[in-house]
């Protein structure tokens, strides 16, 4: 048992030496990197669909980066927002590391982009532990999936610097009791914002964007006290410039 524990400590501690690397490298250049995390079908690609095209309407530079186990179905739905999107299979792995997002970053992301939004594997055991060098961590979680899910998951939500209820427009429909989530992301996590979106109905349309520029420009970012018991999981501050300027090309995605 202690071997395997090492083990898994030394895994971590290598993925958490190349996130700061690549955080410090992606700073350097003016990028801010949202790591997006939750559990399959929880409308995560809906509502960064949403985002993206918000950015692109705003002339923010942004690109986004999609990690799944099989097929290229999310990469081709991001693309209709006109931003360059880029397909990463794990071939089985159940999260991104720090070094597979910065391989996949190197050539193929543009200079000027301002805001990376990585769309991680949908699960909310693996990607929890695995630092990819981002400012802002967000944990989604839909209505249909239980008041109860941040107590089933804390590490997920423990770590988060926001967390966002997605599908708001059926939550009456699945008697959703926001006031029990509230509750429980509070108990893992206090003092962590907690926001409400409808990619539908468009119930909180662009509060993740600006959350993610505020980041950027260096605003100050929820800092979880799980991650006091995490040392390696941290935010950053860094000035990125305001403003914004037009960028529409695609990249196909592969």
């Amino acid at each position: 048992m202690c071997r395997v524990v090492d083990l898994k400590q030394a895994v971590l501690a290598k993925n958490d030496s190349a996130a700061h690397t690549l955080r410090a490298e992606l700073t350097a250049r003016g990028t801010t990197v949202v790591n997006l995390l939750s559990s399959p079908g929880s409308g995560k690609t809906a509502l960064l669909e949403r985002e993206l095209g918000l950015a692109r309407e705003r002339g923010v530079p942004v690109a986004a980066l999609t990690a799944d186990l099989a097929t290229e179905n999310d990469a081709l739905r991001l693309a209709r927002s006109g931003v360059p999107v880029k397909q990463v299979l794990t071939d089985g792995l159940c999260h991104l590391e720090a070094v597979m997002l910065g391989r996949h970053l190197d050539g193929w992301m543009p200079e000027d982009t301002r805001l990376l939004f990585v769309e991680n594997v949908g699960n909310l055991v693996c990607p929890a532990s695995y630092d990819l060098g981002e400012t802002l961590r967000v944990v989604l979680a839909s209505v249909t999936e239980g008041e109860d899910k941040p107590l089933k998951y804390p590490t997920a939500f423990g770590l988060a610097h926001l967390v966002v209820v997605t599908k708001t427009d059926i939550a009456q429909a699945v008697e959703f009791d926001e006031a029990a989530f509230r509750a429980h992301v509070q108990q893992v996590n206090p003092g962590v914002e907690v926001v409400l979106t409808s990619a539908r109905a468009g119930e909180g349309a662009g509060i993740l964007l600006d959350r993610a520029l505020a980041a950027g420009a260096g605003g100050a970012v929820h800092a979880p006290v799980m991650a006091q018991q995490h040392p390696t999981h941290h935010h950053h501050d860094h000035d990125h410039q305001a403003g914004g300027h037009s960028h529409s090309a695609v990249v196909p995605t592969r």
